[in-house]
């Protein structure tokens, strides 16, 4: 027997080829929490993505349209102002009415034309309105630059005496109206989100909680502070809850209850019978008769072991390496030599001594019926694994499930000689399951069984 911490890892089983998702639940959140905050936060988005949607569409482009309409008159009637001479104004007397009353800052270049390195017109909604503005009300050749200054918007007109340059304010053709609507959407949604995450939060805890509660009280550990919390419906399903624990733990109670009385009923004759077959001494009558008694005896304790299942122990950390190394030292002295390989070792909340029971009938049936015998034991993902592999007759794969059934046994396949009632097995899973975890018959690598202990980790 020897400990190895470095060997390859234990042959896992080929799955069954899972069946493709559709792509709409691959998608979604798997948590309840994920996807009730995604049935709150989505309509709040589209929403805000409609709003936005026709708020560009419809105000902002109208309200720039209008603006852009607006200076594009007043460009037009200055325009017109410096080009008739009948209207008694000077060229600066224009340039000082256009400042005054329209806030336009004007210059004028005589005999120039529109210069060839201008930028052109950028595909902007503001380009475009003041674009289709300047056409309509002007005759004359022009160009824009609404990008080079930072807080103005330059605009140049070829008349027929110079170049008029007008330079504008950046404000004039923007509504504030745009930024409020920004401000409301990315700041109500800001404040909206962490309420709903801290509101859906709450709501999912109690379904967290009921939920681990299960998980424990599955694995055979007791929740004595659960307690009913959170909405109507969590807590009914909690209550429901604590209504079938009591139920398990009130049959279990009763179910060990009665058979501690049976075993007593039982034992009292059987021993009454031993004693009359010990006054028999010598006759063959009497030593077919002791056989029988002694069968009975067998089946008897192992149909209370069955019956009364994990009893009343508490689970507590146990280093599953050391209870294994200390089932198969001791089955090691009894019966013949193990090998035994512990690749990780790990602290699990069991029941050491009916764990300590099952994993131990695993080795001894392992030794029993083969003459090589490997014990492994290995954390694989979020499970730890013990297997227990033998080269004896093993278990055709159609019968395996059927040695798992009370007194049920395949005298064909294993030796018949073993003097055993056919609980081994049942007990075993069952112990198992009630840590959460599930115990597999395979085939072992070298022909014979492989006993594969799984536990949550």
């Amino acid at each position: 027997m020897a400990d190895n911490v470095d060997l390859p890892s234990l042959t896992q089983a080929d799955p069954a080829r899972p069946k493709r998702e559709p792509v709409i639940k691959r998608v979604l959140p798997r948590t309840l929490f994920g996807r009730a905050l995604l049935i709150m936060v989505t309509p709040v988005i589209v929403v805000q993505a409609i709003s936005a949607f026709v708020f560009f569409d419809r105000h902002y482009d109208t309200t720039t349209q209008r603006l852009a309409q607006g200076l594009a008159g007043q460009i037009a009637a200055t325009v017109a102002m410096l080009e008739r001479e009948d209207i008694g104004l000077s060229r600066n007397e224009v340039f000082n009415l256009a400042q005054r009353t329209m806030w336009l800052s004007l210059s004028f270049e005589e005999d120039k034309r529109l210069p060839e390195d201008l930028p052109p017109p950028q595909n902007t909604i503001l380009d475009t309105r003041l674009v289709d503005a300047l056409q309509e009300r002007l005759a004359y050749p022009f160009a824009i630059d609404t990008y080079t200054l930072p807080e103005d918007v330059r605009v140049w007109v070829e008349t027929d005496n110079g170049l008029l340059r007008v330079v504008v304010s950046r404000k004039r053709l923007f509504s504030s109206t745009t930024y409020l609507l920004v401000f409301w959407t990315v700041g109500t949604a800001a404040l909206l989100v962490p309420i709903a995450l801290i509101f859906m939060r709450n709501q999912v805890r109690p379904i967290r909680r009921l939920a681990i509660a299960a998980e424990r009280f599955g694995k055979g550990q007791d929740v004595p502070s659960f307690k009913p919390e959170g909405a109507q419906e969590v807590r009914q399903a909690s209550s429901a809850f604590i209504k079938m624990r009591e139920r398990i733990k009130r049959q279990i109670q009763q179910r060990t209850e009665m058979l501690a009385g049976v075993s007593h009923d039982l034992r009292t004759p059987l021993t009454r019978m031993k004693l009359q077959l010990a006054m028999l001494e010598g006759t063959p009558e009497a030593d077919s008769l002791k056989e029988d008694v002694t069968e009975m005896e067998r089946m008897i304790e192992g149909y209370l072991a069955f019956a009364r299942g994990e009893g009343t122990e508490m689970p507590e950390i146990t280093s599953i390496g050391d209870l294994v190394r200390d089932v198969v030292d001791r089955i090691t002295r009894e019966a013949g030599h193990v090998d035994l390989h512990i690749e990780h070792d790990c602290d699990l909340p069991l029941r050491r001594e009916v764990m300590r029971r099952a994993i131990g009938n695993l080795v001894s049936n392992a030794v029993r019926y083969g003459d090589v015998v490997s014990v492994r034991v290995g954390r694989r993902g979020n499970t730890v694994e013990v297997t227990v592999d033998d080269d004896g007759p093993g278990i055709p794969q159609e019968k395996r499930e059927e040695v798992f059934r009370p007194f049920h046994r395949l005298d064909s396949s294993r030796n018949p000689l073993t003097g055993g009632t056919g609980l081994g097995l049942t007990i075993a899973r069952d112990v198992v399951r009630g840590h959460g975890g599930d115990l597999l018959l395979e085939q072992a690598p070298g022909g014979g069984l492989r006993a594969r202990v799984q536990l949550p980790a």
